[in-house]
């Protein structure tokens, strides 16, 4: 165990993470669920905006566990042509699968925000955080995703992650930081005391708080 649960988790990030404090060109997007709680944490230490960054992932029917692709927040749709070709997965399947997945993003996205309308990340440097990476699978759709949206760069900062998925990532996006890449990585799970799943209020409410944040003073 690394970690009591993700807040804790989260401040020891935040430590990494100091020379982006107190910049209003930064915003922390964290993927939700277990990336919430993390993100929070980064972004009060940092004294920038929190919000939340949806991905779904589009499970094969029937073995939901094997993804086919995955969607995010924006209309942006990644798919792994391997699998579908391999298992010859017909384009209507595929469209239902998506039709599906929006719906829930669309949900969960109402949910979290109450109202609230999505930063701005258009010339500003967005840091993407997750409770950890294993594959990575959910964290580089969403850098492929948020690429659309123009920001200045990209940061993804996890607490902990695999050594070999961590350096994958340093071609994709302009800044890795991966606070600890213990070995052998076994999953995210195991390095933390308290991995129970956080729940859709617990987004909401992080982010009602976030959302009281003073606004930072210096560029």
């Amino acid at each position: 165990m690394l970690f009591h649960d993700r807040y804790e988790a989260g401040r020891y990030l935040a430590a990494r993470l100091k020379h982006f404090a107190n910049r209003s060109d930064v915003v922390v997007l964290a993927l939700p669920r277990g990336g919430v709680p993390v993100g929070y944490e980064v972004a009060k230490a940092l004294n920038v905006p929190l919000d939340v960054f949806v991905v779904r992932k589009l499970g094969v029917p029937g073995h939901e566990e094997l993804a086919m692709g995955a969607i995010a927040s924006g209309g942006v749709r990644v798919l792994n042509q391997e699998v579908i070709m391999a298992l010859g997965i017909p384009e209507t399947v595929i469209d239902e699968v998506t039709a599906r997945e929006e719906r829930e993003l669309e949900r969960q996205e109402r949910t979290y925000r109450d109202g609230r309308t999505p930063l701005d990340v258009q010339g500003r440097t967005v840091i993407l955080i997750d409770d950890g990476l294993a594959t990575g699978s959910s964290m580089r759709v969403a850098a492929a995703a948020l690429r659309n949206k123009q920001p200045a760069e990209i940061v993804v900062a996890v607490p902990v992650a695999s050594a070999s998925t961590c350096a994958e990532f340093v071609a994709e996006v302009d800044e890795v930081i991966c606070a600890t890449t213990p070995e052998p990585f076994w999953a995210v799970g195991a390095w933390y005391g308290d991995f129970s799943q956080t729940s859709d209020e617990e987004v909401g409410d992080l982010l009602r708080r976030a959302a009281g944040f003073p606004a930072p003073k210096a560029a």
